[in-house]
């Protein structure tokens, strides 16, 4: 028998006060039905789910042999790693009289770098010396150590681009958001030479700010001169010690730097998996702050739950209409990194919000960057008048990082004209079904070719699974013969046995590059042994001109 329960509801969630009760003798459902948050006789997590549209999203492992093979080639890898460190130890700097103090670098890290990365860091980090539009010139090199150091041959290579982040084809040397940004810097120079709040903030920030509001639906915004400050340097203001965050196991490195900050207690849930999150909620809700005598409930200051748009490595979309009505529900806050969905998903460009229908007003905190969708730098965040208030006066990045560069802010401006049709012209609009049917057209034939790919049928972040880093390196080197420029990616971006190369699609790509870039692939993943995947194939010809985009 309970001795006694009493459940009471405080400004923003559910405080459950407990006096010497074993949890495992009352069920979770009785506490919060107890607790006015059901509304039901019994608790089922699926009566909070709102009705939304599909979501057609595929994560397909490998086969056994597959698996077994990706993780023989990296012991062996290591294997050879370690022989060589053994046999023929490097002439490199090390830590000297540190006696006392932790190392400067962790072992398996640098191990990592010089005995596995090196071999194949030609596959990374290309430099460029052309505008990353949907073609990109890259500087050819080589390297006469075994990736230690590189040389530039003198040689330009003009590739197709199938790495760039230039979701809308805004990344251009010419046109009327390339001469906005110059225009402006006869008016404003390149630089403000000072913070926002010390005379940074010029008429084009202003315009800016109101522009984005608008287009995103909120109240008020405020912009960054960098996307990855915004979120390191700004969730430290809006969380500290007592608060709790439930963030996504995939989430960027900003948002992880800036959840570690201000000492709040963070939990970590499934990749996009609600019933998940929503298991997290309770419990943490039922048990209060950590570290309390037993017999006292202390009740968290702050719940904020953290996901992003579209997760860059994994190609997949949060479900954000379950999402927000678990925010509802347990009357918890929702910050929404939108870095690779501005722009890129929804019928109006708005992002996920946009994507499902949601209200702006539901999404506590909207954060977003221009780095990719505007072809420009920085970011930003737009909600309520009191929230951007408080971080005009209270954020670092606002009270210690230089502002936005005008030319920067004047290319945004021009992006956001046109995509809101202020323009006078459906420009906008074009980009963004463009950037739609060759998404859904480059993920279908893919499907068909038989490697696998992993995400959201929407994303234009297409991840073709190659596991081994052999597989990387000859995909790599062999697009870039074929003058196609990719990206492979692995450890630490991605677990150590999912290597891939991620092909980021664009509005600027025609069908008929895109069909030259599928060949290839398609020629290069049957002499590698890509084709992986065992799900079935439509052996029907995909008609670019008819795939339906849209469609509720």
């Amino acid at each position: 028998m309970i001795p006694h329960v009493s459940v009471k509801l405080s400004d923003r969630f559910c405080v459950v006060t407990q006096s010497e009760f074993n949890l495992n003798e009352i069920s979770i459902e009785m506490l919060f039905k107890t607790a006015g948050l059901n509304g039901t006789k019994t608790y089922n997590h699926h009566d909070t789910r709102s009705k939304t549209k599909p979501v057609n999203e595929s994560f397909e492992s490998p086969s056994l042999i597959t698996a077994f093979l990706a993780q023989l080639s990296f012991y062996i890898l290591m294997l050879l790693g370690f022989l060589s460190q053994t046999l023929f130890p490097l002439k490199i700097v090390r830590e000297k009289n540190r006696d006392g103090y932790p190392p400067l670098f962790d072992k398996f890290s640098a191990f990592y770098s010089r005995y596995v990365y090196r071999r194949i860091r030609d596959c990374w980090n290309y430099p460029i010396c052309s505008v990353p539009g949907k073609e990109v010139v890259l500087k050819e090199r080589y390297t006469p150590d075994n990736g230690w150091t590189f040389k530039f041959t003198g040689r330009e290579l003009k590739c197709l681009n199938l790495a760039s982040y230039n979701y809308l084809g805004f990344a251009e040397s010419s046109g009327p958001c390339a001469e906005l940004a110059i225009n402006s810097i006869y008016k404003y120079g390149v630089s403000t030479g000072g913070t926002r709040q010390k005379y940074g903030t010029s008429e084009i920030h202003v315009e800016l700010e109101s522009l984005l509001s608008q287009f995103l639906g909120t109240e008020d915004a405020i912009t960054f001169g960098m996307g990855y400050a915004t979120n390191a340097l700004n969730i430290p203001k809006l969380i500290g010690p007592g608060c709790l965050v439930i963030s996504d196991e995939k989430n960027h490195a900003s948002l992880i730097v800036g959840l570690r900050l201000p000492g709040a207690t963070v939990k970590v849930f499934k990749h996009n998996d609600v019933k998940h999150l929503e298991e997290i909620l309770q419990e943490s809700i039922i048990q209060g702050q950590p570290n309390q005598p037993k017999d006292q409930h202390r009740s968290w200051s702050k719940i904020l739950i953290v996901v992003e748009g579209v997760y860059s490595m994994e190609g997949s979309i949060v479900r954000l209409p379950e999402i927000i009505a678990l925010k509802k529900k347990y009357k918890a806050y929702l910050y929404l990194d939108e870095a690779h969905s501005i722009g890129a998903m929804g019928r109006h460009g708005k992002g996920v919000i946009d994507y499902f229908d949601c209200d702006p007003k539901d999404v506590d905190i909207q954060m977003g960057t221009f780095t990719k969708s505007f072809g420009s730098a920085g970011g930003y965040i737009a909600g309520s008048k009191d929230l951007i208030s408080f971080l005009r006066e209270h954020s670092y990045a606002s009270c210690h990082a230089w502002a936005m560069p005008p030319p920067v802010a004047a290319q945004i401006v021009a992006v956001l004209k046109i995509l809101m049709g202020k323009d006078g012209s459906n420009e906008g609009h074009k980009r963004i079904e463009a950037l739609a049917r060759n998404t859904r057209y480059f993920r279908m034939r893919l499907e068909q070719m038989g490697v696998i790919i992993h995400g959201n049928d929407d994303s234009p972040v297409v991840p073709i699974l190659v596991y081994l880093y052999s597989k990387i390196v000859i995909m790599v080197r062999t697009l870039y013969k074929y003058q196609i420029a990719t990206v492979g990616v692995g450890y630490p971006a991605t677990p150590l046995y999912e290597g891939r190369i991620r092909i980021c699609l664009s509005a600027a790509h025609t069908k008929e590059q895109l069909d030259y870039a599928l060949d290839i692939i398609e020629k290069v993943a049957e002499e590698v042994g890509l084709k992986h995947s065992r799900k079935p194939r439509n052996p029907n010809p995909v008609e670019y001109d008819k795939i339906k985009i849209y469609q509720n």
